[in-house]
């Protein structure tokens, strides 16, 4: 079977406009959760978030070092879009550029899109519809394209001349993960040599987070007057979900494409599972995330005590916290001891649809620079038998790790990542 390699990487989130600026933030612990902009939060109960502060299109697109035939056709297909396709494309173009896709072609039809895109430009809707209440016929006739969420296909696949197959993604929470696992089963059927996969950015509404606030998913009472401090996976105090702002884009390739193009492969996608329980509710099983990580280290190949590290899909709800480390204590048994366990939701907050591709980045960039994010606000771990990465980033060589995303209506994924490090060791 054919094997797949990331050889591009690109992030736009509330820590980083940039994958170098991830890895240092990851590195710093740097925390992007903070206050609402009033807009987001004026009409409901919500006042914290991880947003994307000092965004800009224009200025972000001007730093690509691209041809110029794709920047501006960039900035025609995207300046005026709705904010979460801006942050898209700009993750997209970072990844292309990383894997040199502009020097080191690959034919536009071997080439295919994924987005996952799960209803993710609520705010431009719900912006609109309070227009179209006052005045209905000065409705943007754009708004019939952007509301689609197959929007970002097509805009990215124009900017990028892209002509393989492209489809967008919706798995909740697991998204991110679904869009990862079917570019490596395009990939792998030989229907492309190339995948670029677009964890696209949630912009809420606030009736999306009143909603999310009213079901009791989502945290911050408690930590109202202290917003960094809310986000607090796998410790006593958590109370629920704090969403965060972030695109994120991973350029997929076969490694015969890759080996053919001389491209950096940055690490290599062992497995990824993708499973149901059979549930339309919001509770989380521990027995389909088991079998989720179970499948996966099957399909790779690999035994238990193999894996060095979990990126947990770890969110901070009490529920979705101790169901995950429980599953983790049936596949993983005796090897407890040795993986380490962090997740990176406490730093960028829960990006909802986009979390698999942005904690995708997060792992390989560890991979990549031998280290451990901080797990902050872990100050009372809600099991003391799991190796946490604890308040300040580890010095840790790790080879091969997994990431979890779980999504409401008992979605369950995993995917192993396997990394060579700088060393060549």
């Amino acid at each position: 079977m054919q094997n797949t390699f990331i050889t591009g990487m690109g992030t736009v989130c509330s820590i980083a406009q940039n994958t170098d600026e991830f890895s240092s933030s990851l590195r710093h612990g740097v925390c992007g959760i903070g206050y609402l902009p009033q807009a987001s939060s004026q009409l409901g109960s919500v006042n914290i978030g991880a947003a994307i502060k000092n965004f800009s299109f224009n200025r972000q697109l001007s730093c690509h070092d691209l041809p110029a035939h794709i920047v501006e056709k960039a900035d025609e297909c995207a300046r005026r879009a709705p904010y979460p396709i801006q942050t898209s494309v700009l993750a997209a173009l970072q990844a292309w550029q990383q894997a040199q896709l502009h020097d080191r072609p690959i034919p536009e039809h071997r080439i295919a899109i994924v987005v996952a895109s799960d209803n993710a430009c609520q705010a431009y809707q719900y912006e609109s519809i309070l227009q179209f209440q006052q005045a209905p016929e000065y409705l943007s006739p754009r708004y019939a394209l952007h509301a689609l969420a197959t929007d970002y296909v097509g805009t990215i696949s124009e900017i990028l001349s892209i002509q393989g197959e492209g489809f967008s993604v919706g798995g909740a929470s697991a998204s991110g993960n679904v869009a990862i696992v079917k570019g490596m089963q395009l990939l792998q059927l030989g229907l492309a040599d190339a995948c670029v996969v677009t964890g696209a950015l949630s912009d809420l509404s606030p009736l999306s987070l009143q909603g999310f606030h009213n079901l009791g998913a989502m945290g911050g009472k408690r930590f109202r007057n202290q917003p960094e401090q809310a986000c607090r996976p796998f410790d006593e105090q958590h109370e629920g979900f704090i969403s965060g702002q972030g695109a994120g884009c991973l350029i997929l390739e076969s490694g015969q494409s890759a080996e053919k193009r001389g491209a950096v492969k940055f690490a290599r996608i062992l497995g990824g599972s993708l499973l149901l329980d059979g549930n339309r509710l919001s509770n989380p099983s521990e027995a389909g995330e088991a079998r989720s990580m179970q499948l996966c280290l099957q399909q790779a190949g690999i035994e238990p005590h193999q894996v060095d590290y979990i990126n947990t899909h770890g969110t901070s709800s009490p529920l979705g916290d101790i169901t995950e480390l429980n599953a983790i204590r049936q596949v993983f048994r005796n090897h407890l001891a040795e993986l380490w366990i962090n997740s990176t939701k406490g730093l960028t907050g829960h990006c909802l649809f986009s979390a698999g591709v942005i904690e995708a980045i997060a792992c390989i960039l560890q991979m990549q620079g031998s280290f451990l994010h901080p797990n902050i606000n872990l100050d009372k771990p809600i099991d003391r038998e799991y190796r946490f990465a604890g308040g300040t980033a580890i010095d840790a060589r790790i080879d091969i790790a997994m990431s979890n995303s779980f999504g409401f209506g008992g979605i369950n994924s995993s995917i192993l990542f396997e990394t060579q490090h700088p060393c060549g060791g």
